[in-house]
């Protein structure tokens, strides 16, 4: 006899779920259900994944540990009972409790690197990634010339990471003001066994450096939510640390302190690079003498603005 003929045993929050663990069989089923689920549950997609059917497709495929790639040979394949009743727990986090898939699966992606994430860290998400693809050419040299570098606010770590791949002579440094986010981003380290390659450092932006402490590339994916936007944030965004989404009243409390500062620890010729969302405006308007350069993303919005150490401390 099948176990489709035997209801699970339901001693825990599921008995009204029985329904869809007894009738739901085949991994096409279960994708079918979920993406209903979150298309009703009106889920929003902010953290990587596009819409509900690529979060739905996800999901599945990441709890049955199958090949998202390869999705359709598995469609008609049979879920077992003890595998349905993780995935429709799974499923109901995501719809009812607004939990992003990352957290769910305990990983998340930036280009082909994958990290661990938790609630301890904001989810990966940074146009950075598709710039250091070509290590942020034009602007920086040669890759083997960057000999230090610096992820400010580090969170995961993926950045830094990121940084390590690609400037192979850089001793890097990441800095977070959580040791929370440390903790994280110490495993995502060690996975990729850039121990002796990343030094992680607590610290509120430069407070922890000393005098001495200068680097080539200045890197910052900082928080820069504005007040009135972490108002009306989706339920998603609640789930990660505020400390890493909320800056201040116009979303720029960091960056300040960033271009006042971040002369003392560059080297000559040294590039800040400051990712700050839609917030361009705001930027220039509360700089307006500053000479930005700004990098659009590939919808072509402005995001990133850079600055050489002689441009922040006015020398051009």
């Amino acid at each position: 006899m099948s176990d489709d003929a035997h209801a699970p045993s339901m001693d825990h929050d599921h008995e009204h779920d029985a329904g869809p663990l007894v009738e739901l069989v085949t991994v096409r089923d279960w994708l079918r259900y979920s993406l209903t689920r979150f298309n009703r549950a009106t889920i929003f997609c902010g953290h990587g994944l596009l819409t509900p059917f690529d979060e739905a497709a996800y999901l599945v495929t990441q709890q049955l540990a199958l090949p998202l790639d390869r999705l359709e040979l598995f469609l008609d394949a049979c879920i077992p009972i003890e595998e349905r009743i993780p995935l429709l727990e799974t499923i109901d986090k995501r719809a009812d409790e607004r939990i992003p898939a990352a957290y769910l699966s305990g990983e998340a992606w930036l280009g082909d690197f994958s990290f661990r994430v938790d609630p301890r860290v904001i989810i990966p998400r940074s146009y950075f990634a598709r710039l250091l693809e070509t290590g942020l050419a034009p602007w920086v040299g040669e890759p083997e010339s960057v000999t230090s570098a610096l992820d400010m606010c580090t969170g995961s770590g993926c950045l830094a990471i990121l940084m390590a791949h690609v400037f192979p002579h850089a001793r890097i440094t990441a800095i977070d003001l959580s040791p929370d986010a440390l903790d994280v981003a110490a495993e995502n380290v060690a996975d990729y066994g850039l121990d002796s390659s990343i030094e992680l450092v607590e610290s509120d932006l430069f407070g922890a450096l000393g005098e001495s402490d200068r680097f080539d590339l200045i890197l910052c994916n900082p928080p820069y939510v504005t007040a009135e936007s972490m108002e009306t944030l989706p339920p998603e965004y609640l789930h990660e640390p505020r400390m890493a989404l909320a800056a201040g009243e116009d979303g720029l409390d960091l960056v300040r302190r960033l271009l006042t500062d971040a002369q003392f620890h560059l080297n000559s010729g040294g590039i800040l690079a400051v990712e700050v969302g839609h917030n361009r405006e705001l930027v220039e308007a509360a700089f307006p003498d500053t000479p930005f350069t700004w990098i659009g993303d590939q919808e072509g919005e402005d995001k990133i603005f850079l600055l050489t150490r002689e441009q922040l401390a006015g020398e051009t």
